[in-house]
């Protein structure tokens, strides 16, 4: 039977080293308040798109203010004006999502295992999570959001000055080249890895 795997004993400096990660843990919990912050904040704009559906005037005029860009201010809750508030509701929902994989992928990654294997619920992007796998992950869903953000400015163009398109548009382009980089790294990383392992 084989003996279970023993650990050297960590002198008091390096375990202090080691103990330090646990100061990541403040961290993960104010991300966590974010995520409510974010939470409270869908319900408000759900609740006031609905309310305006409903003839609600308080809230059509919340809803045409958070929709109104370059002081051009719609004036009735039209298709274009439901469009913009959705999206701005699924760009909400992809942070929260970007928050998730902070929170959780970063956890347990540099602090400590949260221990959900065979667990129902486990991510299952979660079982072979390492600090290179959730940079791709963040930077495509970084991407994700730049892409809501694009498509909002691009529905709303009329109310953007050419300058503002161009350097929103300049801007997904610079995500989407980062994210490329970083998987390609990611992948020379891999290939390395697996070679040095046939090797042995």
């Amino acid at each position: 039977m084989s003996n279970p795997k023993q650990f050297t004993k960590l002198s008091p400096l390096a375990n202090l080293i080691f103990f330090s990660r646990w100061l990541q843990l403040p961290l993960y919990l104010g991300l966590i308040l974010a995520q409510c912050v974010y939470v409270f904040h869908f319900w408000v704009e759900l609740i006031d798109l609905i309310g305006a559906a409903m003839g609600n005037q308080s809230a059509l005029q919340h809803i045409l203010d958070a929709v109104s860009a370059g002081g051009n201010r719609p004036t009735k809750l039209n298709e274009t004006t439901i469009m913009l508030v959705v999206l701005g509701l699924i760009d909400v929902v992809m942070i929260s999502n970007l928050l998730i994989m902070v929170i959780i992928g970063g956890y347990e990654t540099f602090v400590s295992r949260l221990g959900l294997d065979g667990h129902p619920d486990q991510p299952e992007w979660l079982s072979h999570v390492n600090a290179s796998v959730l940079k791709v992950k963040l930077a495509m869903a970084i991407i994700g959001i730049s892409s809501i953000h694009l498509l909002k400015t691009f529905i709303n163009a009329a109310n953007y000055t050419d300058t503002v398109l161009l350097a929103q548009t300049g801007i997904h382009l610079a995500f989407l080249l980062s994210a490329l980089a970083i998987a390609h790294c990611d992948q020379i990383v891999t290939r390395t890895q697996l070679a040095a392992n046939e090797h042995q």
